[in-house]
C-alpha cells in the first residue's frame, strides 16, 4: 500500500496561491486582499504566516534557488563535458520557467517594479550565481579537456545567460505565448559548435 502524499502546508498553499496568481493576472498589482480571497483565508490568517508581501515573494525566490541549483548540482555530477553542461544548465533554465509562468515572472523582474529594492537584488544576485557557475564550468574545461571558450571566459558566461535571459523577457512580453523553448535547440547547436576551441591553438 502506497503512502499518500501530505497535503500542503497553509505556509505552501498561500505561495502556490501567489504563483499562481503571477501567472494568471498577468500585468496586475497582486494584493493581499485578493490573495487572501484565492487562498480562501483572511488577511490575517496571511499575516500569520508571512509579515508581508515582499516575505511571500523571498519565499517564491528561494523556492526557485533551492529547485534550480540542487538540479544544476545534479548536472554537474552526471555530465563529464563542458559544453554538454552548459547546455543542459541554459536548458533547464528555459523549461523551468515554461513549466512555471507565474515564476518567470519573479525572474524577468517585471512584477517586482515598486517593490522593496531587496527582492530585485536577490533576483539579480540569483542571475550572478548562475553565470559564476557557467564561469566555473567554462574554466575547468582546459584542465578536464584541454579546450577553452573562443572568447573570454566572463564573456563567454555572459553572452550565455543573456540567451537565457532574454528568452524569459520574450516569455513574460508575449503573455506566456512565445515558448523559452521554442527554437532553442537548433540555436544551441549554433551556439555551442562555435562556444570552444583547443587550448593549444590560442597558445
Amino acid at each position: 500500500m502506497t503512502q499518500a502524499t501530505p497535503p500542503p502546508s497553509r505556509r505552501e498553499q498561500i505561495l502556490q496561491a501567489l504563483a499562481l496568481m503571477l501567472e494568471e493576472d498577468s500585468g496586475k498589482r497582486i494584493t493581499i486582499a485578493a490573495l487572501a480571497r484565492q487562498v480562501g483565508v483572511s488577511e490575517a490568517a496571511l499575516y500569520r504566516h508571512f509579515p508581508s508581501k515582499a516575505r511571500m515573494f523571498e519565499g517564491l525566490i528561494a523556492f526557485i534557488e533551492e529547485t534550480l541549483f540542487e538540479r544544476i548540482t545534479r548536472i554537474l555530477e552526471e555530465v563529464p563535458d563542458a559544453v554538454p553542461r552548459c547546455g543542459q544548465i541554459l536548458t533547464l533554465l528555459l523549461a523551468f520557467t515554461e513549466k512555471n509562468p507565474g515564476l518567470s515572472r519573479l525572474l524577468g523582474g517585471d512584477v517586482l517594479t515598486g517593490e522593496t529594492a531587496r527582492l530585485r537584488l536577490r533576483i539579480h544576485q540569483l542571475f550572478e550565481r548562475l553565470e559564476t557557475q557557467l564561469k566555473q564550468v567554462l574554466r575547468e574545461a582546459e584542465l578536464r579537456e584541454g579546450c577553452r571558450p573562443t572568447l573570454p571566459v566572463s564573456a563567454t558566461a555572459n553572452l550565455l545567460i543573456a540567451q537565457v535571459e532574454g528568452r524569459i523577457s520574450q516569455y513574460v512580453r508575449s503573455d506566456f505565448r512565445r515558448l523559452p523553448t521554442e527554437h532553442w535547440e537548433d540555436q544551441w547547436a549554433l551556439l555551442s559548435a562555435q562556444l570552444m576551441r583547443q587550448a593549444r591553438q590560442s597558445a
